[in-house]
Parts: C-alpha cells; structure tokens; sequence
C-alpha cells in the first residue's frame, strides 16, 4: 500500500532482524511510512523498496538525530549494551510522540517467566528509564516465540535424526513472530495504546514433545523425540551464554506439571485470533525439509565463490 498522505513515519530499530523485519511489513501493509535504523546502512540493503534507511547506533546516542527529525513514532528492540539506554530514551522522547518497546514477560507471576535471567533485569531497567521519560509508550511483551523451533530442533528434523531435548513434558504457548510484528505496528501507528502493556502468547499450552509433533503433523511424518538430560544440554550448548543456557533449564523445570500462561492480547488488539502453533509450523515446513537446507547450502557455496563462480 502506499504511503497515507501526511502521516509522520515510524522508525522502526532492528529492522534487519527476524522480528523487526515483520513490523516493517505491517507497517507497509497499513501504509504508514517507514524509517529503519541501522549501524551501516548497507545492511538494510534488502529492505522493502520505499523504506528510509538512517546509519545510526544505540551506543552513539547523537547519531540517532537525522533518522527522528520528523518522525512520529519509534519501534524500540534494543540490541546494545544497556550503557546508554538512559540518553537514547531521553533523546526518542523529546522527538517523537510514541515509543513501542519489545520487552519480555518478566513481570508475569507464572514460574516459567520468574527465573534469574540478565535480560529481563535489562528490560526491566529499560520500562523504568521509558516510564520517567513521561513520553507516549506501549510495552510489548512476547513470550517464547515460535520461531525458536527453527534454532532448536530443525536441525535434527532436516536431518531427519531423532530431536533430543530436555524437559519434553515443559509446558509453553508459543507465539507466532508475525502476531507480535502484528501487535507492535498496530500499537505504533493507532491511538488508545498508550500505557498498554501487552503480554501475547500464543492460543494454546503445548509440551515441547507435542510442538515438535506439530511440526511432524505438519511435514506429514512422525519425528520421534527423545529426552535429554539438562547436563547433556549443557554440553551441546557451548556456543550459547551459560546465563542464557541456565534460565532456558530453570525455566522449563520450572513449568513442569502446570499449564502455560495463555494471554488473550493479541485477539484484543488485533480482532481475531492468534495463529497456532501448528499453523506456523504449516507455513514454515520449507525451513524444515532436506530440500531446503540443499537449497541453502547451493546459496551459500555460491556467494562464497564471488560474482565469477557458477
């Protein structure tokens, strides 16, 4: 859609990313002009047609300046050091009308949510330093995101092994990444958001063994799945922060014998109801298959080849 006459654009941070990606879309789709930000701009080089790209840095609160003057609103994912969290806030704030922050449901009573964890004692400090700005703000709260199926176990399903994962009897509701790319444009661009704080999940409490059978059902073939010991996961987890490893175990340890939160936001806000879990699966199955890894892998040897190979 193009562009509405008059509309101040959004600028939308992260927006190479899986989720800020989304919220470009959707703002697009509502014709809502868009701004993204990005440390170099040539990383944005795939970026829909129409979108402003601005070179600007978290940690450099000053280069943020071009990319806000006339903006009206800003989709905030933070991916630095929180170190100047304080000064970028301060600056959206005296600039623009609106800040959307994606945060977490660190807040929320459930145990699964209630684990030591440094990134929700940053999102923390980060609604804290957006409250006192007084500026016009929405926090968005995903819980676990579907998407995290694609790092976890497609892998092993591509290969076509038995998935082995700790805690399979953990319950989770899984939220699909474009309910909250759906939610955060909508919050953006729409009056009578102010003050939400929005925790979305998806429809349904799943174990992790049914949501990788969601995935089979899906594929149209039975994944076996195996449990794993938290120490075997440990090990197999050497690339990931031990922070990060310890909260996932305690987490899942801790939803054991309990359904998991379930939220209605995303039908309040959008009109209609969340996707399933084995509706993501369904419109993900390519991500899943041998073929597309084959197709992946031919991409990849050709870009390292440069422009004189095949």
């Amino acid at each position: 859609m193009n562009p509405q006459p008059g509309l101040p654009p959004v600028l939308v941070t992260g927006a190479t990313g899986r989720l800020g990606r989304l919220v470009v879309d959707h703002l697009l789709d509502a014709g809502v002009p868009v701004r993204a930000l990005a440390r170099r701009a040539e990383a944005a080089a795939d970026l829909p047609a129409g979108v402003e790209v601005f070179a600007g840095d978290l940690t450099v609160p000053e280069s943020l300046d071009p990319a806000l003057d006339g903006a009206g609103a800003v989709f905030l994912l933070w991916t630095a050091p929180p170190g100047t969290a304080g000064a970028v806030l301060a600056r959206l704030a005296a600039r623009v009308r609106r800040v959307v922050l994606l945060t977490s449901p660190h807040r929320t009573p459930h145990p699964f949510f209630q684990q030591p964890n440094p990134v929700a004692a940053m999102h923390a400090d980060l609604e804290r330093l957006l409250a006192a700005t007084g500026v016009e703000s929405t926090v968005v709260r995903p819980g676990m995101l579907a998407s995290n199926a694609l790092a976890w176990w497609a892998p092993a399903i591509r290969a076509g092994e038995v998935v082995r994962w700790p805690y399979g009897a953990a319950e989770t509701a899984p939220v699909d990444d474009r309910d909250v790319a759906a939610v955060a444009a909508r919050t953006l661009h729409q009056d009578g958001h102010a003050g939400g704080d929005y925790v979305l999940t998806g429809p349904e409490s799943l174990t992790q063994a049914a949501q990788v059978g969601a995935i089979g059902d899906a594929l149209g073939r039975r994944i076996a799945f195996e449990e794993m010991t938290p120490q075997e996961f440990r090990s197999l987890s050497k690339d990931v922060p031990a922070p990060a490893v310890e909260m996932l175990l305690a987490a899942w340890n801790a939803a054991l014998g309990r359904p998991a939160h379930v939220t209605s936001t995303v039908a309040d806000v959008l009109g209609r109801a969340p996707r399933t879990f084995g509706r993501w699966a369904a419109d993900h199955t390519a991500a899943f298959t041998r073929e597309e890894r084959e197709v992946q892998q031919v991409q990849q040897a050709r870009q390292a080849q440069g422009p004189l190979g095949p």
